[in-house]
């Protein structure tokens, strides 16, 4: 029960992430994988520590680093 808890948080946490990436034209592709990485890395830290805040917190910061490392900064904004 706790971790399907856990995965309720975690998956609104990486909802509300996602539709803020979604909804923000203005944002560059860098910045919108960033977005996405961290609400993605929100979800999966939270699933692997059955929603500790410290997982939670540390799984959106990775993934966080992760979107912004793995897109390229030549991408210019149209």
């Amino acid at each position: 029960m706790r971790t399907l808890r856990a995965l309720g948080k975690a998956t609104l946490v990486g909802v509300a992430v996602a539709a803020l990436a979604g909804g923000c034209a203005d944002m560059t592709p860098k910045q919108r994988n960033t977005a996405i990485g961290a609400g993605a890395g929100a979800v999966g830290g939270a699933v692997l520590t059955n929603g500790s805040a410290v997982g939670t917190i540390g799984g959106a910061a990775l993934g966080g680093v992760i979107g912004n490392v793995v897109t390229d900064d030549n991408h210019h904004h149209r």
